[in-house]
């Protein structure tokens, strides 16, 4: 195993993740170009001096940039072996973390837990094991690191052990599972878990709903959450950033566009998503049929503005759910379409600029999921649209707890019940869409990213 840094050792505040801040693509001329990301993390260590990154290398790009030594000041980026990572990342943090804290499972024929994940587990912990290894190295006396997401459960125990003079957070961007559904996983492995994030002195969540879930796993298992402090910290838009974005030119070149396929004098229902499992998005365009069908006056009247931008097409689960949602878009478009009005916009290239022009068009913004940790475009449409929309939102997103109020709030799995607060949104009136609106933005931005980060590092340092 493999790593390369440019930092400075003794970092006084380090950020652990499997994806970094900065991407590198090699080129077919052996070229290593770089990216910068963007995030709550990227802007909330702005600003704070004397930071290390510790994240993985998770292309060839990376990989290359590490044998190299090429890097960015305050990033030391793993060069975990690829079969190893691939176990990690894709054999248990996609496809069985993520699908426990979500309940995705089909539990009549899934999950199985055999041999093979035996094998992949022993990955996962070789990965997080050699997170640990390199914050133990890289941390000043006294550190404070934010160990994050489910990809790194493990890394606050076994860092622990190495280095008990730190001080150690976890955070959690996922839901967390209810202890009932969180059982199914193997006795041993349950509990490895949940030691793991215990190993840090606090361990934080975007709503208290995943706070809750936590405590009650830990309380039933272990029978507490001993010394580990637990916290809530909901992360919100950066208000500023987004306005200043949606504004620029290439937006306005997409709105532009978008509104000659809209077409003149029609409603809009937007929603900008990966083709994530736990989305919903195939639900979604089964209410806005159901809208058609029921409410038939809306046929011409309105256009749904679906954009699906491919997530983990690695897994053959996820490229099937891709492809459902294309087809099922076709479905109503040939069903509905008429020679000027087409039902259905759907768009699967991920494109930034259009997705903040799809906002400011947003009459409705279609928030859907069956379970979400938090869900920021229920929070960043209300702040960058031009005229008010008014938000659909499930009741299992955690951004429910703090927008639910004035949102029109659906169970995600009602199809009929989904299309009539699709009609509902559609039919509220300017000035109440306008105030709800409002009152949306207001605590959508209520913790934007840099204060989102800095409140749980002078959490973890007061002790």
């Amino acid at each position: 195993m493999v790593s390369e840094h440019t930092s400075s050792s003794h970092a006084q505040v380090l950020v652990a993740s499997n994806r970094g801040p900065i991407t590198y693509t090699l080129g077919e001329d052996g070229t290593l170009d770089s990216k910068r990301g963007g995030g709550g993390l990227v802007s909330g260590l702005s600003a704070v001096d004397d930071k290390l990154w510790v994240c993985a290398a998770l292309g060839d790009g990376d990989r290359e940039a590490v044998r190299r030594g090429v890097g960015e000041e305050g990033v030391r980026m793993l060069d975990i072996d690829a079969e190893v990572h691939a176990d990690a990342y894709n054999g248990i943090a996609n496809s069985v973390l993520w699908f426990v804290h979500h309940l995705l499972y089909q539990t009549p024929v899934e999950p199985v837990f055999d041999a093979e994940f035996r094998r992949q587990w022993a990955s996962f912990e070789t990965y997080n094991r050699a997170f640990a290894e390199a914050l133990a190295e890289e941390a000043g006396p006294g550190a404070a690191v934010l160990v994050q997401d489910y990809h790194l459960a493990l890394v606050p125990g076994m860092l622990r052990e190495l280095r008990p003079d730190l001080r150690i957070g976890h955070f959690s961007h996922t839901p967390w599972a209810p202890v009932d559904y969180f059982r199914l996983l193997p006795d041993d492995i349950a509990e490895q878990l949940l030691r793991g994030i215990l190993g840090a002195d606090r361990a934080a969540f975007l709503t208290r709903r995943w706070a809750d879930a936590f405590i009650g796993c830990c309380t039933e298992i272990l029978g507490g959450t001993g010394r580990t402090r637990i916290g809530v910290h909901g992360l919100g838009a950066d208000a500023d950033f987004l306005r200043r974005r949606s504004h620029e030119a290439d937006v306005d070149e997409r709105m532009a566009a978008l509104r000659e396929q809209v077409g003149e004098d029609r409603k809009t229902i937007v929603r900008v998503d990966r083709t994530e499992l736990s989305k919903n998005i195939v639900r979604g365009l089964h209410a806005y049929r159901t809208l058609l069908d029921t409410h038939p006056e809306w046929r011409e009247r309105v256009v749904h503005i679906a954009f699906a931008y491919p997530s983990r097409q690695d897994l053959a689960v996820y490229r099937d759910y891709t492809a459902a949602v294309q087809t099922l878009a076709t479905e109503i478009n040939a069903a509905y379409g008429t020679e000027s009005w087409t039902p259905v916009v759907l768009h699967v290239k991920d494109d930034f600029a259009r997705s903040l022009a799809a906002y400011r068009l947003a009459d409705v913004a279609l928030v859907n999921p069956i379970r979400d940790g938090m869900n920021l475009v229920a929070k960043e449409v209300p702040v960058v649209s031009d005229h008010g929309c008014a938000l659909v939102l499930s009741r299992e997103a955690g951004a429910y707890e703090e927008l639910g109020e004035d949102a029109i709030v659906v169970n995600p799995y009602d199809v009929t019940g989904t299309a009539e607060a699709l009609h509902e949104a559609l039919t509220m009136s300017g000035d109440e869409r306008s105030g709800r609106t409002k009152r949306l933005a207001e605590a959508a931005t209520a913790l934007p990213p840099q204060q989102w980060f800095l409140d749980q590092l002078e959490a973890l340092r007061q002790g």
